[in-house]
């Protein structure tokens, strides 16, 4: 997730075990613990100026089920050493650093963008991609609850105030895998009909929503997108074919990146071959036909791929546009197919929409 709502996850879950006395106190620490595994970013960044590098090692030993409860162990122990707040109440801080640490790789897990929750085991990025990156429906509960909690300090109201957020918020992400699960039931009806059941699939909402949702599958040469509201879409959820060169992984498959990517993505990615060189980009986040992540990672050299430092290509980006198209397609469902078009067909979606 952003780093707002980190940082005032952190804060809240803090300032909701610590002592009532040490709550402004608890609301900071709370949101430092809460963006401090982000910062796996710096040291990533001062390693190596490979983007993939830089994509699919973020979220990793800072995320860590397996780390994190050391670090906040250490983090516990050398503030009750030095005594004060912690020493003074030094379960309730224990726990208060242990939570704000370890719910910040799980909300990041609710994401499509992918979390190592388990390194160093060779176990992928766990991605239940329930919630876009931001959505101010989680966040503004917390917004509100952390406010409050720092204005009437150790005022039973403030408990209150902050016990509320995290309810409300904490349901928000129930709805939103509710929400989820109505739409993979339709998609799933949608692709069985396609002869595509057991295709490798995923589903995501669409920015800042969890009303409009993106699903795409797999298929033999390239993939399906589809879209699906969950006010407006009446009947079988339609998609589009797209295609994409997978067979040129098996040809590539000795390039580190491609190996990386591979298991970093899940496979969900478009292959495309550009004037010799080997493009890949990241299905889960964008939309047809602009994704945030795509990298030349190869050239070719003869019938060959030769390795190359991968280059990351930046998409044109109308976040305004954007934002406009997906308001409008949660209200509004696309119009009928004309008799004639090929079945399976997904009708307007936000990126064709934004791109007009």
């Amino acid at each position: 997730m952003d780093s707002l709502t980190q940082i005032l996850l952190g804060g809240a879950v803090a300032a909701s075990i610590a002592p009532a006395a040490h709550r402004r106190a608890a609301l900071l620490a709370g949101a430092a613990l809460g963006t401090l595994p982000d910062l796996d970013s710096l040291p990533i960044a001062m390693l190596t100026d490979d983007p993939v590098a830089l994509m699919t090692l973020h979220r990793g030993a800072s995320h860590s089920l397996l780390v994190l409860p050391l670090l906040g162990w250490a983090i516990w122990a050398a503030f009750r050493r030095r005594g004060g707040r912690v020493a003074e109440a030094p379960r309730r801080w224990f726990w208060a650093i242990q939570l704000a640490l370890l719910t910040h790789p799980l909300l990041d897990a609710f994401t499509v963008y992918g979390t190592q929750l388990w390194w160093p085991l060779p176990v992928r990025p766990v991605m239940w991609s329930s919630l876009f990156i931001i959505d101010p429906l989680y966040t503004v509960w917390l917004l509100v609850a952390c406010v409050l909690a720092f204005v009437l300090r150790a005022r039973p109201v403030a408990g209150r105030a902050l016990a509320v957020g995290l309810a409300i918020s904490t349901a928000y992400i129930g709805w939103s895998l509710a929400a989820k699960a109505m739409v993979e039931r339709e998609a799933g009806r949608a692709l069985a009909a396609m002869g595509l059941s057991e295709a490798p699939r995923f589903s995501v909402p669409t920015p800042f929503n969890t009303l409009l949702w993106r699903v795409v599958a797999m298929t033999p040469d390239g993939y399906v997108e589809g879209y699906r509201s969950l006010v407006a879409d009446p009947g079988p959820m339609r998609f589009t074919r797209h295609h994409s060169r997978a067979g040129l992984l098996a040809d590539a498959a000795h390039v580190p990146a491609v190996a990386r990517l591979a298991w970093f993505n899940h496979g969900f990615m478009r292959v495309e071959d550009r004037n010799g060189e080997l493009v890949l980009s990241d299905l889960r986040m964008g939309a047809e036909p602009d994704y945030f992540f795509s990298f030349v990672v190869a050239r070719r050299d003869g019938d060959a791929w030769e390795a190359i430092p991968p280059r990351q290509l930046r998409p044109p980006r109308d976040l305004a546009g954007t934002w406009e198209a997906t308001w409008a397609r949660i209200w509004n469902a696309p119009p009928p197919d004309p008799p004639q078009a090929a079945a399976g067909n997904s009708g307007a979606t936000p990126a064709a929409s934004a791109s007009k």
